[in-house]
């Protein structure tokens, strides 16, 4: 399944010719073997292991380092997602529609590095993947709704959502549904080995489904903590 033709890691391909095409791709991104065929859990840091920086981090089972964020209060209209070598995997810019709907549009790497196209007019502009909203209750009354994620093939209101995001981000109990309402991740509390201990809401696990991208979901999680932190 590929829901976003031009944004290939957000849903891994399963057949056999997909895979051959991103074979070359597949280096660039912290995916394994084995979470590619099981479900992948993170545990998620709110804080930068860079020193006065506020941020991410993002560990793996294993204790490596898979993704961070630095410098997050710096561009609050910007967020940029790095792999643990620094590496620019999706930048995540903000755009505010009539004031007051919060509508971010999501980028493969950094903005100005990517791939362009051609606009109307004949300037190059650089494109984005997909765009995720903010629920407001006056245009939707599902209370569950968190967020929606659409593609950006259209610039419509009326747009069908590829992804919905439901629960509640202030407690770290969110699931991210697709179009059949089949949870591909999931944000939840983490739970300590000693009932002495608590991790409160900083420090949260962010569990991601066989063919969804770790990279995305973890977008996602920003996206959320901009939009209700």
């Amino acid at each position: 399944m590929r829901v976003f033709p031009r944004f290939k890691f957000v849903s891994r391909a399963v057949h056999e010719e997909q895979e051959m095409e991103h074979d070359g791709e597949r280096n660039k991104y912290p995916l394994t073997e084995a979470s590619l065929c099981t479900s992948l859990t993170l545990t998620v840091w709110r804080k930068s292991l860079v020193i006065n920086c506020n941020g991410f981090t993002v560990i793996d089972s294993c204790g490596n380092l898979v993704y961070r964020v630095d410098n997050y209060i710096v561009h609050p209209n910007e967020v940029i997602l790095m792999d643990a070598s620094g590496n620019s995997v999706l930048t995540m810019r903000r755009r505010r529609k009539l004031g007051f709907v919060d509508s971010w549009f999501v980028y493969e790497g950094e903005m100005g590095k990517q791939s362009t196209r051609r606009s109307k007019v004949g300037e190059s502009r650089e494109s984005p993947v997909c765009c995720v909203r903010k629920r407001v209750n006056i245009l939707d009354g599902n209370p569950k709704v968190q967020a929606y994620v659409y593609r950006v093939a259209s610039d419509s209101d009326k747009r069908q959502a590829a992804f919905t995001v439901e629960g509640s981000y202030a407690h770290r109990t969110c699931k991210v549904l697709d179009d059949c309402k089949r949870a591909v991740a999931e944000i939840k509390r983490k739970q300590a080995n000693s009932k002495d201990v608590s991790f409160g809401i900083e420090i949260f696990q962010l569990v991601v489904q066989p063919g969804f991208d770790p990279a995305f979901a973890m977008a996602l999680v920003l996206l959320l903590d901009q939009m209700f932190s």
